[in-house]
């Protein structure tokens, strides 16, 4: 009797522990690497209780005794009224000038570049956005319910510290001198210097969110669609463009080879004949568009008629010219915090700073494809399939992860049976244009210095190769601002947290989901010589809007 109750619970024991170490394996959908293996083993044994150790090793539920309500925000816990939130906003907008740039982005700009630089980099010698860009900037909706809004980077610096791994560096840093943190000995991590869980009001940034549409009330909008293709009860109507056939290779672009044209077999016998008058009708139209940032832009990211849409915390444009008249255009969006989601009120995934972003592929200044990032990855569509306002596309903002989709609804994810899952909705719509920092990126010129990003997925750096070339000049403002700092963008450690050890009150993991994981690398290591729009090998690049679809299975 005593024999087989022992084998029964040696068997419920070994079944547990199979599920523990296989479940995760086979959900997570970026599996670690061996490096990730090591942190993961020394993580475990941060925790000071050995039963806790030895629950986290066999069966994978690591700090179940620091298991609590996390919420999105404590205003009623801390008995904040209206007037209590109405007085942050005026202390955040205080720390903007009059044209609503915060005060560290012109501080930066004195300290980020030398005279000779300045000189050197002057609007008259700076190239322009291309007005193709520009036309078909995407829209963004945030959630109606969101608590954390999008944020400006600078000031977010104002409530970091950077850590040396678990030290404090007696230091200060803005967005003109960021990139000499990489001259420590080691990875620095920008630190949250007050608990985040204490909810302080720049992690919900509330001045970041966008000021509201005129057709919003019904009115129409400043570009004549019906104000209900914006607003959140309008039931989603949009313009719609005409099909561009795919007659390149545009979805696989490289400096390194050209783009090569497709055609239908059954009509290369008639093309032949006209092979040489193509041939240099080719060469004159790719001549033209070689450069396509020398395009006059018809209107400027400085100056917009109205501010609709308009937020306090820019967005950043980074453009990539990938050669043959291919320019890749990465709009980036920050939030100091990203709260993560809830598997039976239990939250996961939630981490300090949160850098999202969508790609859109042009060819001779037509979009071709568009990317929205995704938690680990992010799915790639055609420009045609997705949902349009006056021709520019429309991206949902997911509450709290904002993860970026193509549809309003809910976007299950991982765990079977909407167990986990974002939600978007039409919520007040951002237009990034009306305040962005936009940039030139020549991804070249870091491959040539050694610093390779584009074939690393995880987003784990080289810190020596960084190190040697923190001084890049990869970077170059476009000439709307010329003066925007560069030394942000270099640098090679996370805007946020290090992931909590075991041994915090604040963090968990179960079944290889944490409480709290570390913060995001800044744009530059979010590959953007990428060759083809997605980052993953299981993604592809979709024509049709489908709610389901997902970019790892």
């Amino acid at each position: 009797m005593y024999l087989r109750r022992i084998t029964i619970i040696f068997l419920l024991f070994a079944a547990a522990s199979f599920v523990g170490w296989f479940l995760p394996r086979y959900l997570d959908p970026t599996p670690p690497d061996k490096e990730k293996q090591l942190r993961d083993k020394k993580w475990v044994s941060s925790s000071p209780y050995w039963l806790d150790r030895q629950a986290c090793r066999w069966l994978s539920l690591c700090g179940v005794h620091h298991l609590s309500w996390d919420p999105a925000a404590l205003l009623s816990w801390n008995n904040a009224t209206d007037d209590d939130i109405f007085a942050d906003r005026l202390e955040l907008r205080s720390l903007h000038n009059e044209e609503g740039r915060h005060r560290g982005w012109e501080n930066a700009r004195r300290t980020s570049r030398s005279p000779q630089q300045q000189d050197a980099d002057s609007a008259e010698s700076l190239d322009r956005i291309p007005d193709y860009v520009l036309k078909y900037a995407p829209l963004v909706h945030l959630y109606s319910g969101e608590n954390f809004w999008p944020s400006d980077i600078a000031e977010h610096l104002l409530h970091m510290v950077p850590y040396l791994e678990d030290e404090a560096l007696n230091r200060t840093v803005d967005l003109g001198d960021l990139h000499v943190l990489n001259e420590e000995d080691g990875r620095v991590f920008l630190t949250a210097s007050e608990d985040v869980e204490s909810r302080p009001p720049w992690l919900h940034s509330h001045v970041g969110i966008p000021e509201p549409w005129d057709d919003e009330s019904g009115d129409q909008g400043d570009n004549g669609d019906a104000a209900s293709s914006a607003t959140p009860s309008s039931g989603g109507r949009s313009k719609r463009e005409g099909g561009r056939a795919t007659t390149t290779t545009w979805f696989d672009a490289s400096r390194d080879r050209p783009v090569h044209r497709i055609s239908d077999p059954r009509r290369r016998h008639r093309e032949n004949s006209f092979a040489s008058r193509r041939n240099a009708w080719s060469v004159r139209r790719d001549d033209q568009h070689q450069h396509p940032m020398t395009s006059e832009p018809t209107h400027s990211t400085t100056y917009k008629p109205n501010e609709m849409g308009h937020s306090k915390a820019p967005a950043i444009l980074i453009l990539v010219d990938k050669g043959n008249g291919i320019v890749d255009a990465f709009w980036f969006f920050f939030y100091s915090y990203n709260l993560g989601q809830t598997v039976l009120n239990i939250r996961f995934g939630n981490h300090v700073a949160d850098w999202e972003h969508c790609l859109i592929r042009f060819e001779h200044g037509e979009p071709r494809g568009i990317f929205f990032s995704e938690h680990e990855g992010g799915q790639a569509y055609t420009y045609e399939a997705v949902e349009k306002m006056d021709g520019r596309p429309v991206i949902y903002s997911a509450v709290g992860s904002h993860a970026m989709y193509a549809l309003p609804g809910d976007h299950p994810y991982i765990l079977p049976f909407n167990m986990l899952k974002d939600v978007t909705d039409r919520g007040p719509l951002w237009d990034p244009t009306k305040n962005t920092y936009s940039y030139w990126y020549d991804y070249v010129q870091d491959r040539d210095d050694g610093l390779d990003l584009d074939d690393d997925l995880d987003g784990e750096v080289d810190l020596l190769s960084a190190h040697r070339h923190a001084n890049s000049t990869s970077l170059v403002p476009t000439a709307e601002n010329p003066d925007a700092p560069t030394s942000w963008f270099h640098f090679a450690g996370p805007w946020g947290d290090q992931v909590y050890p075991l041994s915090d009150r604040r963090q968990w993991r179960l079944f290889s989901q944490y409480h709290y994981v570390t913060g995001p690398l800044g744009p530059k290591f979010k590959r953007l010589g990428r060759e083809r729009l997605c980052i993953t090998e299981g993604c592809r690049i979709l024509e049709t809007l489908k709610p389901g679809q997902t970019w790892y299975g």
